[in-house]
């Protein structure tokens, strides 16, 4: 980039506020008090992001006697259940393709449960009256390179066969008589599976129903071991003890209580930039009057949405492994990215030049060896899990905490009896393996963005070993 326009994307972010623009906000609720001596309950769920929440308000209205207590180790919502981008997903398997992939001959009952599940997602909100800015306006696939629209095309020619109905092809007006880039050649829209929506205020609405229906939280109550006690389990907080019959670790990234479970995930740093609200004029200059949420074809991808008072989220493209899947405050701010971010942005929407970011922020992710949520039990059956979402947690968490309560109750269902519910990922290897094999992936697919999309010989490898790196 030539450095008048390096200089006007630096400016545009020079004001920006280093926090996620949704718990920057008013309405994030005050903490609950800490945990202190010992509780005694019939399920503990540790973790207050979606996948813990989730797993407490289903438990509640299964069973309203059941007692439930949940644990955050901060505040709820606060890690990336506060820090996505609000793209709420049906597909329960980080997206058809990968699906298709995987589970060939289970793959139309996965889409129909990733159905009914963000089904459920729109009638909770609705039953609830969780104020989160719920809009199921879909999602488009862009291509803005001649073999991204090549591949789209014989994608959705794959989707038509294998009988999925409301996804469709656009060509390049099409597309941008939705949504005006100079960059888009043509799209992919799927209308119903995607809904936008305010993360936090998802969060946070999800603990005011759990809080209606009497389940007990504890926030800044960390949860430290996790032992057997009698017929059930015992958690050692920093201020008390739980007893539990059952529990369900909703942690994520967060290292496991069950220890075994750690090398199936590695965290990965994901960051995304929140304009100034766009004056009616600015957004007349993109279209977007549908409000579809957007992500490019590349590898090295940006997903990118309308907010519900007309702020452009940008986000995505790098994603950043730190060695040794480290843990860090730190890394949630990264200038670099920010600055690459920015000027990616003003290539896309030449048009909204001179806007201003109002807030950069990043934070970690938990991602596995196939891209999507895997479970387990532990303890005989007295603990369950479930992790790997990999960015697109905010519809499958819901999946998940399904899973790992009919995993609880010892019942087969038919989510129980799903192949990919009853398989694992590969484990990443220890380091320096992990670190290696990570970059070297990172950066073979950055070649295939800029060669045409062509993989080479250590991409195909991973592909055929069902492994790889989303960014």
């Amino acid at each position: 980039m030539a450095p008048a326009a390096m200089r006007t994307a630096a400016q545009s972010i020079a004001g920006a506020r280093p926090v996620s623009y949704w718990l920057d906000d008013p309405a994030n609720p005050d903490a609950l008090p800490a945990l202190t001596g010992d509780e005694h309950t019939d399920l503990l769920v540790i973790g207050g992001g979606y996948s813990g929440l989730w797993t407490a308000l289903i438990a509640k209205e299964r069973d309203p006697d059941r007692d439930v207590v949940l644990i955050e180790g901060h505040e709820v919502g606060w890690a990336a259940s506060g820090r996505n981008g609000g793209f709420c997903a049906a597909s329960l398997t980080h997206g058809l393709a990968n699906g298709v992939e995987r589970w060939p001959d289970e793959i139309a009952k996965l889409e129909e449960l990733g159905e009914r599940n963000l089904d459920a997602i729109e009638a909770a909100v609705a039953r609830y009256k969780i104020d989160c800015e719920f809009e199921r306006t879909g999602e488009i696939d862009v291509a803005t390179e001649p073999h991204q629209l090549e591949e789209l095309r014989e994608w959705h020619e794959e989707i038509v066969k294998l009988g999925i109905t409301g996804v469709d092809f656009l060509d390049r007006d099409a597309l941008r008589a939705e949504v005006d880039s100079p960059t888009f050649l043509g799209g992919l829209w799927d209308r119903r599976g995607v809904a936008m929506l305010h993360p936090a205020k998802l969060a946070w609405g999800l603990k005011r129903a759990c809080l209606e229906l009497g389940v007990r939280i504890h926030e800044h109550t960390r949860g430290l071991d996790l032992v057997r006690s009698g017929e059930g389990m015992a958690v050692r907080t920093p201020y008390g003890r739980i007893f539990a019959r059952r529990v369900a670790l909703g942690t994520n990234i967060f290292p496991s209580l069950v220890k075994r479970v750690r090398p199936y995930t590695v965290p990965v740093y994901d960051y995304a930039l929140m304009t100034e609200p766009l004056s009616p004029e600015q957004l007349e200059s993109i279209g977007w009057k549908g409000r579809q949420g957007l992500g490019d074809s590349a590898n090295q991808f940006h997903y990118f949405r309308l907010s519900a008072d007309n702020r452009i989220l940008w986000g995505g493209y790098d994603a950043i492994y730190p060695y040794g899947g480290r843990l860090s405050a730190d890394l949630d701010q990264r200038p670099e990215t920010f600055l690459k971010l920015a000027e990616q942005f003003f290539t896309c929407f030449p048009q909204l030049s001179g806007l201003n970011f109002s807030h950069a922020w990043g934070g970690a992710i938990d991602t596995c060896s196939r891209f999507t949520a895997f479970f387990g039990t532990a303890h005989q059956g007295r603990v369950a899990y479930a992790a790997g979402f990999t960015g697109l947690g905010v519809g499958s968490t819901r999946f998940g905490a399904d899973v790992m309560l009919d995993l609880l109750s010892g019942e087969e269902t038919e989510r129980t009896r799903l192949e990919m519910v009853r398989s694992k990922p590969m484990p990443f290897p220890p380091e320096p393996f992990a670190w290696a094999g990570i970059e070297i992936t990172k950066r073979s697919l950055a070649r295939a963005d800029s060669n045409g999309g062509h993989r080479n010989l250590w991409l195909k490898t991973m592909d055929k070993l069902g492994l790889g790196f989303d960014s």
